[in-house]
């Protein structure tokens, strides 16, 4: 029996699904009249559709687990080219270990997560995702790119958020990855955070540029990037949160709302949220809570809330499809936050310039 090889498992690719393609406005506006998950799930959507009415309305998406490794990607930048989004909060391995990868060249691969064997798929430098493969050959290409990107950077702390804009640029510069979410969100002035951002193959990257730059070195400032999703949300007013799943992303974009009170600014609570998860909320966790119980802690109004236990892939492009058919986003203008904090770094180095860095002239 012949021993296998990469080939042999790397073979038929992940294709990104086009929500375009398929108008579910009717098949979603019947589920309102079904019952459980699908009842659910028709409210979230006419939700989401309604932040998207709504002018005003700053759109977070927020996005945890492995989605665009599963297909996703593309209905993302859709989002992002629609201006159905206005900022976006990510793990780091949609962002970086997924997003950036495929914008190097490389693609995710159909696995199987019953008949693997792990063992031999790790010998043949092959990383399983439930049913999804990877080469890690050409993951650790995606570490690299990452350390030379600090490299070439002024050695200070960044925002998750600044870096991940250097990512775009050099994708520009490079002319690569035109279908990539973080190369779009560059290019439409949607600013994106990664809250824990060593928490993914940039961390690798980093590690390697922080070892052979011990001293004078590109950091990530986590904090800054709490500040400035706090800033955006002060700016916006109202504001929508679209959730795929939960985690850091989740957590982080909602505590805006009480950081912004800390600062003495009237940021009101999230006017509208979705949330899409497979989490159980009887072990008190479910990614920090329902959105009825954030409603406690101030961070999520409860009259336009809505929860979908779903499995992202399942019922995100029902959702946002349905949005996107429907149109409502055809009469919004772009919110460019990443302009805005741009600005708003380029005031805070003039007052650095003129003294103590807090805008006197000491």
């Amino acid at each position: 029996m012949a021993k296998k090889t990469q080939k042999d498992f790397l073979k038929e690719t992940i294709k990104h699904i086009d929500i375009k393609k398929h108008n579910v406005v009717k098949l979603v506006e019947d589920m309102a009249h079904m019952a459980y998950s699908s009842r659910d799930l028709n409210r979230a959507a006419t939700i989401y559709d309604t932040m998207l009415k709504d002018k005003g309305c700053c759109v977070f998406l927020c996005l945890a687990g492995s989605l665009i490794s599963a297909g996703l990607k593309k209905m993302i930048v859709d989002m992002i080219q629609n201006k159905m989004v206005d900022a976006i909060v990510s793990t780091g391995a949609n962002i970086v270990d997924q997003d950036f990868f495929e914008a190097l060249g490389y693609k995710h691969y159909k696995g199987d997560q019953y008949y693997s064997d792990d063992n031999l798929l790790r010998d043949l430098h092959i990383d399983r995702i439930y049913d999804t493969y990877i080469n890690e050959d050409e993951l650790k290409v995606c570490d690299e790119t990452i350390k030379i990107i600090c490299d070439t950077l002024e050695p200070r702390p960044y925002s998750s958020r600044e870096f991940i804009l250097e990512m775009g640029k050099w994708l520009d510069k490079k002319n690569k990855g035109k279908d990539s979410i973080v190369y779009n969100a560059y290019k439409y002035g949607v600013p994106i955070f990664v809250p824990a951002f060593s928490d993914c193959s940039a961390g690798f990257g980093f590690v390697a540029h922080q070892t052979e730059n011990p001293v004078h070195h590109v950091s990530i400032d986590s904090a800054k990037d709490f500040l400035e999703l706090t800033k955006i949300k002060i700016n916006s007013k109202e504001s929508g949160l679209l959730m795929f799943a939960g985690g850091v992303p989740k957590n982080f974009v909602q505590d805006t709302v009480v950081a912004a009170e800390i600062l003495g600014q009237d940021s009101p609570m999230h006017k509208y949220a979705v949330q899409i998860t497979v989490a159980d909320v009887r072990d008190g966790a479910l990614s920090s809570s329902t959105l009825k119980e954030a409603s406690s802690w101030g961070k999520v109004s409860t009259a336009l809330e809505q929860m979908v236990y779903s499995e992202v892939t399942l019922a995100a492009p029902l959702i946002v499809g349905y949005a996107y058919h429907k149109k409502n986003w055809s009469g919004r203008k772009s919110k460019n936050y990443a302009k805005f904090l741009i600005e708003d770094d380029k005031k805070i180095a003039a007052m650095a310039k003129k003294g103590c860095g807090c805008g006197c002239k000491k």
